[in-house]
Protein backbone atom coordinates (compact mmCIF):
# COMPACT_ATOMS: atom_id res chain seq x y z
CA UNK A 1 0.00 0.00 0.00
CA UNK A 2 1.73 3.34 -0.97
CA UNK A 3 1.52 5.79 1.56
CA UNK A 4 3.98 7.77 3.75
CA UNK A 5 7.21 6.63 5.57
CA UNK A 6 5.83 7.95 8.75
CA UNK A 7 5.79 5.38 11.19
CA UNK A 8 1.87 3.74 10.55
CA UNK A 9 -0.22 0.23 11.01
CA UNK A 10 -2.45 -0.51 8.20
CA UNK A 11 -5.83 -1.52 7.63
CA UNK A 12 -7.68 -1.30 4.34
CA UNK A 13 -10.55 0.40 3.90
CA UNK A 14 -13.64 -1.07 1.67
CA UNK A 15 -14.85 1.97 -0.11
CA UNK A 16 -12.09 2.62 -2.79
CA UNK A 17 -11.74 3.60 -6.21
CA UNK A 18 -9.93 4.72 -9.01
CA UNK A 19 -8.87 8.42 -9.60
CA UNK A 20 -11.00 9.76 -11.96
CA UNK A 21 -9.45 11.38 -15.39
CA UNK A 22 -6.05 10.22 -14.35
CA UNK A 23 -6.07 13.29 -10.84
CA UNK A 24 -3.04 13.17 -9.05
CA UNK A 25 -3.48 14.48 -5.09
CA UNK A 26 -3.13 18.39 -5.10
CA UNK A 27 -4.95 19.09 -2.08
CA UNK A 28 -4.89 17.73 1.69
CA UNK A 29 -8.20 17.77 3.08
CA UNK A 30 -8.33 17.33 6.99
CA UNK A 31 -11.39 15.97 8.60
CA UNK A 32 -11.75 14.90 12.22
CA UNK A 33 -14.23 11.82 12.71
CA UNK A 34 -17.43 13.38 14.62
CA UNK A 35 -17.78 10.23 16.09
CA UNK A 36 -18.22 9.08 20.17
CA UNK A 37 -14.75 7.16 20.36
CA UNK A 38 -11.85 6.08 18.02
CA UNK A 39 -13.22 2.49 17.29
CA UNK A 40 -16.30 3.15 16.37
CA UNK A 41 -14.84 5.61 13.83
CA UNK A 42 -11.84 3.07 12.82
CA UNK A 43 -14.84 0.59 12.01
CA UNK A 44 -17.09 2.83 10.32
CA UNK A 45 -14.07 3.60 8.18
CA UNK A 46 -13.43 0.44 6.94
CA UNK A 47 -17.05 -0.86 6.42
CA UNK A 48 -18.34 -0.89 3.13
CA UNK A 49 -22.08 -0.20 4.26
CA UNK A 50 -20.87 3.16 5.57
CA UNK A 51 -19.87 4.92 1.77
CA UNK A 52 -16.83 6.56 3.43
CA UNK A 53 -13.47 6.15 3.57
CA UNK A 54 -9.94 7.86 4.27
CA UNK A 55 -6.44 7.65 3.41
CA UNK A 56 -5.31 7.91 7.10
CA UNK A 57 -6.72 8.30 10.39
CA UNK A 58 -4.71 9.33 13.67
CA UNK A 59 -6.30 8.58 16.85
CA UNK A 60 -5.77 10.09 19.89
CA UNK A 61 -2.77 8.90 20.79
CA UNK A 62 -1.08 9.86 17.49
CA UNK A 63 -1.07 6.32 15.78
CA UNK A 64 -1.68 6.47 12.57
CA UNK A 65 -3.35 4.13 10.50
CA UNK A 66 -3.25 4.07 6.34
CA UNK A 67 -6.33 2.67 4.88
CA UNK A 68 -6.52 3.79 1.06
CA UNK A 69 -3.28 3.44 -1.00
CA UNK A 70 -2.38 7.58 -1.78
CA UNK A 71 -2.63 6.20 -5.68
CA UNK A 72 -6.47 5.70 -4.97
CA UNK A 73 -9.67 7.84 -4.60
CA UNK A 74 -10.87 7.77 -0.91
CA UNK A 75 -14.23 8.31 -0.24
CA UNK A 76 -13.95 11.40 2.27
CA UNK A 77 -15.29 14.84 0.80
CA UNK A 78 -18.61 14.14 -0.13
CA UNK A 79 -20.33 17.10 -2.05
CA UNK A 80 -18.08 19.72 -2.41
CA UNK A 81 -15.85 22.42 -4.05
CA UNK A 82 -12.99 24.23 -4.19
CA UNK A 83 -11.88 26.95 -6.96
CA UNK A 84 -14.95 25.45 -9.19
CA UNK A 85 -13.53 21.48 -8.69
CA UNK A 86 -16.43 19.42 -7.59
CA UNK A 87 -14.53 16.38 -7.67
CA UNK A 88 -12.55 16.88 -4.04
CA UNK A 89 -12.18 13.60 -3.45
CA UNK A 90 -10.40 12.63 -7.17
CA UNK A 91 -7.78 15.46 -6.08
CA UNK A 92 -7.10 15.16 -2.53
CA UNK A 93 -5.24 13.30 -0.09
CA UNK A 94 -8.14 12.64 3.10
CA UNK A 95 -6.76 12.76 6.60
CA UNK A 96 -9.77 11.98 9.44
CA UNK A 97 -8.65 12.73 12.88
CA UNK A 98 -10.13 11.40 15.95
CA UNK A 99 -12.23 14.02 17.65
CA UNK A 100 -16.17 13.84 18.60
CA UNK A 101 -16.51 17.13 17.38
CA UNK A 102 -19.30 19.52 17.89
CA UNK A 103 -22.08 16.84 18.11
CA UNK A 104 -20.68 14.76 20.80
CA UNK A 105 -18.59 17.19 22.83
CA UNK A 106 -16.21 18.85 20.63
CA UNK A 107 -12.17 19.44 22.46
CA UNK A 108 -9.32 20.04 21.94
CA UNK A 109 -6.77 17.79 19.88
CA UNK A 110 -4.27 16.10 22.04
CA UNK A 111 -0.29 17.40 21.45
CA UNK A 112 0.37 14.10 20.77
CA UNK A 113 -1.98 13.80 18.41
CA UNK A 114 -1.10 17.02 16.72
CA UNK A 115 2.45 15.85 16.25
CA UNK A 116 1.37 12.91 14.53
CA UNK A 117 -0.74 14.91 12.21
CA UNK A 118 2.08 17.64 11.59
CA UNK A 119 4.42 14.94 10.62
CA UNK A 120 2.11 12.76 8.38
CA UNK A 121 1.28 16.44 6.96
CA UNK A 122 4.47 17.47 5.73
CA UNK A 123 5.22 14.75 4.56
CA UNK A 124 2.23 13.84 2.66
CA UNK A 125 2.74 17.83 1.10
CA UNK A 126 6.64 17.09 0.38
CA UNK A 127 6.38 14.13 -1.77
CA UNK A 128 3.31 15.25 -3.57
CA UNK A 129 4.45 18.90 -3.81
CA UNK A 130 0.53 20.39 -2.66
CA UNK A 131 1.14 24.32 -2.07
CA UNK A 132 -0.03 25.31 0.88
CA UNK A 133 -3.36 27.12 0.03
CA UNK A 134 -4.90 24.22 -0.72
CA UNK A 135 -4.10 22.57 2.79
CA UNK A 136 -7.77 22.69 3.65
CA UNK A 137 -10.15 21.62 6.00
CA UNK A 138 -14.08 19.81 5.36
CA UNK A 139 -15.85 22.72 6.31
CA UNK A 140 -13.73 25.12 3.55
CA UNK A 141 -14.75 22.81 0.76
CA UNK A 142 -18.56 21.76 2.09
CA UNK A 143 -19.29 25.19 4.37
CA UNK A 144 -22.87 24.92 5.90
CA UNK A 145 -22.62 20.80 5.28
CA UNK A 146 -19.44 20.31 6.93
CA UNK A 147 -17.55 22.29 10.13
CA UNK A 148 -14.57 20.09 10.84
CA UNK A 149 -11.83 20.11 11.76
CA UNK A 150 -13.30 22.89 13.43
CA UNK A 151 -11.75 25.93 15.43
CA UNK A 152 -10.30 24.33 17.89
CA UNK A 153 -7.71 22.57 15.41
CA UNK A 154 -4.31 24.27 15.19
CA UNK A 155 -3.72 25.58 12.19
CA UNK A 156 -0.75 28.01 13.02
CA UNK A 157 1.13 24.80 14.43
CA UNK A 158 0.59 22.95 10.29
CA UNK A 159 1.70 26.58 9.06
CA UNK A 160 4.73 26.64 11.55
CA UNK A 161 5.96 23.06 10.15
CA UNK A 162 5.60 24.37 6.80
CA UNK A 163 2.12 23.04 6.23
CA UNK A 164 -0.66 24.77 4.73
CA UNK A 165 -1.06 28.54 4.34
CA UNK A 166 -1.52 31.16 7.50
CA UNK A 167 -1.57 34.32 8.59
CA UNK A 168 -2.29 36.10 11.84
CA UNK A 169 -5.40 36.99 12.34
CA UNK A 170 -6.38 40.60 12.58
CA UNK A 171 -8.13 41.16 16.30
CA UNK A 172 -11.62 40.97 16.37
CA UNK A 173 -12.53 44.55 17.45
CA UNK A 174 -15.45 46.99 17.03
CA UNK A 175 -16.25 48.67 13.16
CA UNK A 176 -18.64 48.44 10.28
CA UNK A 177 -19.62 45.05 9.25
CA UNK A 178 -21.82 43.07 7.02
CA UNK A 179 -23.87 40.55 7.80
CA UNK A 180 -27.13 38.62 6.97
CA UNK A 181 -30.28 39.87 5.12
CA UNK A 182 -27.60 43.15 3.50
CA UNK A 183 -26.48 43.42 0.19
CA UNK A 184 -25.18 45.44 -2.49
CA UNK A 185 -21.74 45.93 -3.85
CA UNK A 186 -19.73 45.67 -0.21
CA UNK A 187 -21.31 42.29 -0.43
CA UNK A 188 -20.67 41.19 -4.04
CA UNK A 189 -16.70 42.65 -2.82
CA UNK A 190 -16.97 40.05 -0.08
CA UNK A 191 -17.59 37.06 -2.31
CA UNK A 192 -15.14 38.00 -4.68
CA UNK A 193 -12.44 38.29 -2.52
CA UNK A 194 -13.86 34.69 -0.66
CA UNK A 195 -14.43 33.10 -4.18
CA UNK A 196 -10.64 34.58 -5.43
CA UNK A 197 -9.36 32.53 -2.45
CA UNK A 198 -10.97 29.63 -3.24
CA UNK A 199 -14.15 29.05 -1.65
CA UNK A 200 -17.48 28.01 -3.63
CA UNK A 201 -19.93 31.07 -3.16
CA UNK A 202 -21.91 32.86 -5.54
CA UNK A 203 -20.98 36.75 -6.28
CA UNK A 204 -24.66 37.66 -6.31
CA UNK A 205 -24.51 40.81 -3.56
CA UNK A 206 -26.97 38.85 -1.16
CA UNK A 207 -25.55 38.23 1.74
CA UNK A 208 -27.64 34.79 1.64
CA UNK A 209 -27.19 31.66 4.22
CA UNK A 210 -24.63 30.06 1.81
CA UNK A 211 -22.82 33.60 2.09
CA UNK A 212 -23.22 33.07 6.05
CA UNK A 213 -21.99 29.33 6.04
CA UNK A 214 -18.82 30.38 3.55
CA UNK A 215 -17.57 33.51 6.45
CA UNK A 216 -18.32 30.82 8.87
CA UNK A 217 -15.56 28.30 7.37
CA UNK A 218 -13.77 31.21 6.68
CA UNK A 219 -14.03 31.72 10.00
CA UNK A 220 -13.39 28.63 11.43
CA UNK A 221 -9.72 27.92 9.45
CA UNK A 222 -8.51 31.22 9.62
CA UNK A 223 -9.96 33.36 12.65
CA UNK A 224 -11.55 31.18 15.02
CA UNK A 225 -11.89 33.62 17.80
CA UNK A 226 -14.75 34.45 16.83
CA UNK A 227 -17.42 32.14 14.41
CA UNK A 228 -20.57 33.74 13.52
CA UNK A 229 -20.77 34.02 9.96
CA UNK A 230 -20.42 37.97 10.47
CA UNK A 231 -18.04 39.58 8.08
CA UNK A 232 -16.37 42.40 10.81
CA UNK A 233 -13.19 44.21 10.05
CA UNK A 234 -11.24 41.16 11.33
CA UNK A 235 -12.51 38.73 8.93
CA UNK A 236 -12.21 41.28 6.07
CA UNK A 237 -8.62 41.88 6.89
CA UNK A 238 -7.33 38.59 7.80
CA UNK A 239 -9.05 37.15 3.84
CA UNK A 240 -7.49 40.51 2.33
CA UNK A 241 -3.57 39.33 4.09
CA UNK A 242 -3.82 35.78 3.13
CA UNK A 243 -5.03 36.57 -0.39
CA UNK A 244 -2.13 38.90 -0.67
CA UNK A 245 0.32 36.65 0.61
CA UNK A 246 -0.46 34.03 -2.09
CA UNK A 247 1.86 33.88 -5.17
CA UNK A 248 0.09 34.56 -7.69
CA UNK A 249 -2.33 37.12 -5.51
CA UNK A 250 -5.42 38.29 -7.10
CA UNK A 251 -5.32 41.66 -5.77
CA UNK A 252 -1.62 42.08 -7.13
Amino acid sequence: MRGTAIDHVKRPAANVSARRDSKTPDILLLHYTGMKDGQAALERLCCEGSGVSCHYLVDEAGVITQMVDEDLRAWHAGASVWKGEPDINSHSIGVEIVNPGHEWGYRDFPDRQMASVTALCADVVARHGIAAERVLGHSDVAPGRKCDPGERFDWQRLHEAGVGHWVAPVPVAGGAFMQAGEAGEPVAALQGLLAAYGYGVDVNGEYDAHTVAVVEAFQRHFRAQRVDGVADRSTIETLKRLIDALANSPLA
